[in-house]
């Protein structure tokens, strides 16, 4: 069976690349386009990880990390940043809401799945 990642961010394009990297390695791919998106499709979706920006609209992915970190079946789920952001601050900030890990876009997809491998086992 193969896993479920969830891939949250309010540009099309770039969740269309990662559904297609991840997809690529043989796992399965739930998308959302913010992270109020995302909340609302995590319980029924049940990822094994979640990728998200950090900044969209509606719902930011530090608020949307900080909401599953509160949900008992997403205490132990990685999540990882793709996000043009590298502020040392807020990958502080990240680190403390619960992320897991913090990848700079543009992503290379070796990179990605390297991450992916590295946190799924």
């Amino acid at each position: 069976m193969s896993k479920t990642i969830m891939t949250v961010d309010d540009s099309a394009s770039m969740r269309q690349m990662v559904r297609l990297t991840l997809a690529g390695a043989g796992y399965e791919v739930v998308e959302a386009e913010n992270g109020q998106d995302a909340l609302a499709k995590a319980q029924s979706a049940s990822p094994s990880m979640v990728v998200t920006d950090l900044n969209m609209p509606v719902m930011d992915g530090l608020t949307l990390i900080r909401n599953l970190r509160t949900l008992p079946t997403f205490r132990g789920v990685p999540i990882v940043f793709l996000t043009t952001e590298s502020d040392e601050g807020k990958k502080r900030e990240a680190k403390e809401a619960g992320a897991t890990g913090w990848l700079t876009k543009p992503f290379k997809q070796e990179q990605l799945l390297a991450v992916v491998k590295k946190v799924l086992g």
